[in-house]
Parts: structure tokens; C-alpha cells; sequence
């Protein structure tokens, strides 16, 4: 008999590279997110952009704002979505609380980091964001290539 092939596939539709370079993360969360079929469709196609998303609190509720997501191609005039529509997260309000309080009162931003589909549902990865400033930006780098050198470095001696 023949062996099946396993099939690879990624369950990761986007990530904010972007971010991670503007933003020291303080913590992160798994939130669901309120789609349309139209857009559920598109994000199997993998046409989203995170990269100008943000958070925004209203009314008790948590808002993605500035995620581009690209009509369905196969959907009639009438059924498209808007693509920058704000899009509800589905959270605990003990964590939306908790969220809201740390943006209001330390300044601190959330932006999502990552968007995938766990157990046929898409999720959002989102985290606490502190932005940086060029100096730590270019301190990063910096320890980066130490770090590499080092390991460079002991690389060549083993």
C-alpha cells in the first residue's frame, strides 16, 4: 500500500511584522473576531492586510479598526463587504475592562499581531503595545548583531 501524503498546511492567514519593531509587547491575548462569510472566504485566499490595524473600546465593546480585508471575488455587487469596515472582537468584558484600563491610564496601544484560524474559526492574536522610540529601535538592532557575532564566534571554535 501506498503511504497518504500528509497535507502541510499553515493555519496562519497574516502576521504584523511591522509590529514587533514599533511596539515592545507587555502581553498578549487570543480574541475571536466577527466576520461576514464574504470576508471569511477572502481570508482563505490570504487577502488581508494588519499591518495599519489597531483596538479601539466603545460602548464596552473592542473594535479591530484599519484591517484591510479584500472582497470576495466570487460574490455579487450587491453581497460584497466593506474591506475597512470595523470588525467586533469577541472578548470577556473582564478582559476588555482590563485592556481598556491599561490604554486609558499608561498610554499603552493594542494592535494585532497575528490572524489565523483555530479549530475553523479565524483568531486573532492582539497584545499590549508600548511603542518605542529610535533610540531603543536602534538599541535592538544592536544587541541583535552581538548576539549573532557571539554565536558566530562560538560557531567557529567548536
Amino acid at each position: 500500500m501506498a503511504k497518504k501524503k500528509k497535507k502541510v498546511s499553515s493555519n496562519t492567514i497574516a502576521v504584523n511584522k511591522q509590529a514587533r519593531r514599533l511596539y515592545e509587547f507587555v502581553e498578549t491575548l487570543e480574541a475571536g473576531i466577527s466576520l461576514v462569510g464574504s470576508e471569511v472566504k477572502s481570508l482563505r485566499l490570504g487577502a488581508v492586510n494588519i499591518k495599519d490595524g489597531y483596538v479601539r473600546f466603545k460602548d464596552g465593546q473592542a473594535f479591530l479598526v484599519g484591517v484591510h480585508i479584500a472582497p470576495y471575488e466570487k460574490t455579487g455587487i450587491y453581497d460584497q463587504h466593506d474591506p475597512e469596515r470595523p470588525r467586533r472582537l469577541l472578548l470577556h468584558k473582564r478582559e476588555i475592562a482590563m485592556l481598556a484600563a491599561k490604554v486609558e491610564q499608561r498610554g499603552l496601544t493594542v494592535i494585532p499581531t497575528k490572524l489565523y484560524f483555530a479549530r475553523g474559526r479565524v483568531k486573532v492574536q492582539i497584545a499590549l503595545g508600548k511603542g518605542k522610540n529610535v533610540h531603543s529601535k536602534k538599541q535592538d538592532i544592536k544587541d541583535r548583531d552581538i548576539a549573532r557575532d557571539t554565536a558566530r564566534q562560538l560557531a567557529a571554535y567548536k
